[in-house]
């Protein structure tokens, strides 16, 4: 168990976000024990009992888990997978918890080809077989056995309540599901679950009940992953497929099993750097383009001028270049993480960047490094008082994934089918390019971009945070990181920054609002192309002041998100 003597680390009140929050979402004034930052205030506040109640960061990550099961369907789940870091001050290490979902036995390589042979986006998107096998059921269930010290059903226990009693919905769930009605109506089990008897909308300010959901979290808090994965509820998952043409069957789910990875590590600026390994692309690529910028003096360039975004998507581009080439799950292709993490290998890519002008990406091709997942993917961070921190990202991937609830079960079925490379070459929901190492097989995890990452300085937990956010990922934890490490930015303010992204293809820079016109326009003039569009991520950090004092920044660009510490 990851508990022990530490450092006493006191969080602090000076968490703004709550306060642009729907409802009362204060952090207590007097706040010394522990932190939580989550995308839904109900989550937060449950995690942050356990923690008052004694409990470890790692029990309040799982509580946490559950909790948004119930909360945010339309991210938060138990039909999708994800990927955990856990660091222990104590233990003196920080590893990674592999928990993202696995092709069916019966998946084909060409299974998403029409009889021309193109990739078919509607079958790997919103279809039955579109789902992977679930893994967040046994992903946390082995968190919380090998790390910490409630019990299953304890953990359970406010999500079932939840569920069962139901809770007031916000405005961003009763209009997420007037967004998505038209794809939620076309199955009938969804319907059910999500729209009144008559078929109206659930109206904000008004109670949401889960029968069948708070069934199957009590069936899993009586039996343990078993309650899951076989008995009542696989059969209903098994029909479920049956019914719609999938592929996951009883077998699929018995043989699912999470795996702990060892983290990719880098180090920037003098601060260790972990992150989620293969089969997630974002920890490689985040500290490779770390790499690259190190050797810039970025705090000169300064915070979102043109100098320093140029660098950055030049960085970019040349990272997910190499990601189109050779990522992807290492039980079954050999990732070069060596290679592309190396600082060698970043200095050789950073020969090629002109810091005057833009790089045509057409003439960029993946490196040599021997020796867009949806924006409603969910990420948490918690940290407790005896050293340990977790770091936690996990999704369906689209909002709702493929919208089709397991009948009688209440949950959603994810669509992570669709982050394999249904043909190589051809680019995916968020416009990322895949190769072989990616292609679909059998039992294989598809490739994500999801970055649970956790920063130490001197052997002490100094930085938690991730993000949702699809392609855009791997950009929204990095800048966080230069935020706050480069550009001496508190936590809520790196969070709160306007953001960019450059993913190679397209060749174009990405930019939220509240870059200075006048910065696009000296980009303009290096040659880049910039596109303004939509918010990118919805990031939850916190950060560790020397003192120990814990600093939350929940992202407001998520109305229900919310920073709590006590």
């Amino acid at each position: 168990m990851l508990l022990g003597a530490s450092v006493c680390l006191l969080p602090t009140a000076a968490v703004q976000a709550a306060a642009i929050l729907e409802g009362d979402r204060s952090v207590p004034v007097d706040a010394r024990n522990g932190m939580v930052v989550t995308s839904h205030y109900l989550a937060t506040d449950e995690a942050l009992k356990v923690l008052e109640n004694g409990g470890n960061a790692i029990d309040a990550a799982v509580t946490a888990a559950f909790a948004l099961a119930v909360t945010q369907p339309r991210s938060g789940n138990i039909g999708g997978g994800g990927f955990m870091l856990v660091s222990s001050e104590t233990a003196g290490e920080v590893v990674a918890i592999d928990y993202r979902e696995k092709a069916p036995a019966g998946a084909t390589r060409d299974m998403f080809l029409d009889k021309d042979g193109n990739a078919d986006s509607e079958l790997s998107r919103y279809s039955h077989k579109a789902a992977g096998v679930p893994g967040t059921v046994a992903g946390l269930a082995l968190a919380l056995e090998k790390y910490g010290t409630l019990s299953l059903a304890d953990a359970l226990a406010p999500a079932i309540r939840l569920a069962e009693d139901g809770f007031i919905i916000p405005s961003r769930f009763s209009d997420g599901i007037g967004e998505r009605a038209d794809k939620l109506r076309q199955f009938e089990s969804s319907a059910k679950v999500f729209f009144k008897s008559d078929g109206s909308l659930y109206k904000a300010g008004e109670r949401f009940v889960q029968k069948d959901l708070a069934a199957t979290l009590k069936r899993i808090a009586a039996q343990g992953v078993k309650g899951f994965y076989e008995g009542e509820t696989a059969d209903l998952i098994v029909a479920q497929m049956q019914a719609g043409g999938g592929l996951i069957s009883l077998d699929d789910l018995k043989n699912y099993a999470p795996a702990i990875r060892k983290p990719v590590h880098g180090n920037y600026r003098g601060y260790d750097v972990y992150s989620m390994s293969p089969p997630s692309s974002g920890g490689t690529h985040v500290v490779q383009i770390l790499n690259m910028l190190e050797a810039y003096p970025i705090a000169e360039t300064g915070h979102n001028s043109a100098a320093t975004i140029h660098l950055m998507a030049e960085s970019m581009k040349r990272a997910y270049a190499d990601r189109s080439e050779y990522l992807g799950d290492t039980d079954f292709v050999k990732v070069p993480v060596a290679g592309l993490t190396s600082k060698d290998y970043a200095a050789e890519l950073r020969a090629t960047i002109d810091p005057q002008k833009a790089t045509d990406s057409a003439s960029l091709k993946p490196g040599n490094p021997v020796p867009y997942e949806s924006n409603e993917t969910t990420h948490f961070s918690v940290v407790d008082k005896f050293g340990n921190a977790v770091s936690n990202t996990y999704t369906i991937n689209f909002s709702y994934g493929s919208h089709i609830v397991v009948d009688g079960a209440g949950f959603l079925l994810n669509n992570e089918m669709d982050d394999f490379s249904a043909k190589p070459g051809v680019p995916n929901a968020y416009g990322l390019l895949g190769g072989e190492a990616n292609k679909v097989e059998p039992g294989k995890r598809m490739l994500s971009s999801m970055s649970p990452t956790i920063v130490q300085k001197d052997g002490k937990n100094f930085l938690v945070t991730g993000s949702p956010g699809g392609s855009r990922i791997i950009t929204t934890t990095l800048q966080v990181l230069m935020n706050v490490i480069d550009h001496n930015l508190n936590i809520q303010a790196a969070v709160n920054a306007p953001r960019v992204h450059h993913q190679w293809l397209p060749d174009e820079i990405r930019v939220e609002e509240g870059i200075s016109p006048d910065t696009v326009k000296l980009l303009e003039g290096m040659g880049h192309k910039v596109s303004q569009q939509a918010a990118m991520g919805a990031i939850q950090s916190i950060m560790v002041a020397e003192d120990g004092t814990f600093y939350g920044g929940a992202d407001p660009r998520r109305s229900t998100s919310s920073a709590r510490g006590f």
